[in-house]
């Protein structure tokens, strides 16, 4: 029902619907058009182009079919999709879009604090910590947290930035986390699969990188294993962008 050569037609909105539908199916098929529109924060002109797009007439034929779809899914195990798939939407993307802009603008946020506090849990908490290796590896000093209830004291944190990683970027404690950040002046930068979520829209600043989410089970409980090459190019490029302007070597990226 969603071929890979449509999905790459899809423009932000779109995909953050395609998500949303991928994740919440089975709640969909019983949806009005308005409320979809409401859950996802998107227009209803958009849904209906979503769904031409999918060869739907209509949304009501765009349920009928996501119910068959989702019927015929639940009866076999859907494969695993190959890394170079991944790679190739992700490359597709990021030359299509702003992605290189937005790492821009964001090493130039970076570039004015003293320190950056990386945040996040479970995979996006081991990419927390990669990410502030490869940081302090390049002269930016930063730290990482993965402890949802570890103490956060922000004020011990003078003149820091944050960068908050989620996949879904509805992750309860790192929301949680970020907000408490927020409130105690902390500049946010949060990194994503789409900008609608919540910690993306908490954050100053958003970077999304868009790729198909994939989730398993084992043992009946539900595990995302989206890949998280966007997320490494993405940290690594933000260090990179910014150690030309911290380390002095071009002039005109001073503060």
């Amino acid at each position: 029902m969603f071929p890979s050569e449509v999905i790459a037609t899809f423009n932000e909105l779109e995909y953050s619907l395609y998500n949303y539908v991928i994740k919440n199916g089975e709640k969909v098929v019983y949806m009005r058009i308005r409320d979809l529109a409401n859950e996802t924060h998107v227009s209803t002109s958009t849904i209906l182009r979503f769904c031409r797009k999918l060869n739907c007439e209509g949304f009501s034929v765009f349920k009928v079919k996501l119910k068959l779809y989702l019927k015929k899914g639940s009866n076999q195990e859907m494969p695993l999709k190959s890394m170079q798939h991944f790679l190739s939407e992700f490359i597709e993307r990021t030359l299509s879009g702003n992605l290189e802009s937005q790492i821009k603008e964001a090493a130039r946020v970076i570039n004015n604090a003293d320190n950056v506090l990386f945040v996040g849990i479970g995979n996006s908490g081991i990419l927390a910590q990669y990410g502030a290796r490869y940081f302090s590896s390049l002269g930016k000093f930063s730290l990482y947290i993965n402890d949802p209830y570890f103490p956060i004291h922000s004020h011990y944190l003078n003149n820091s930035i944050t960068i908050a990683l989620s996949v879904s970027g509805e992750t309860e404690h790192t929301v949680q986390q970020v907000s408490k950040l927020k409130e105690e002046g902390n500049t946010i930068i949060s990194i994503t699969n789409n900008k609608q979520s919540t910690l993306a829209r908490i954050s100053d600043l958003n970077i999304s990188y868009y790729v198909t989410e994939e989730k398993t089970q084992l043992s009946n409980v539900p595990i995302n294993i989206t890949t998280q090459l966007p997320v490494i190019y993405i940290l690594e490029s933000l260090a990179r962008e910014g150690w030309k302007r911290w380390d002095g070597s071009d002039a005109s990226f001073q503060k």
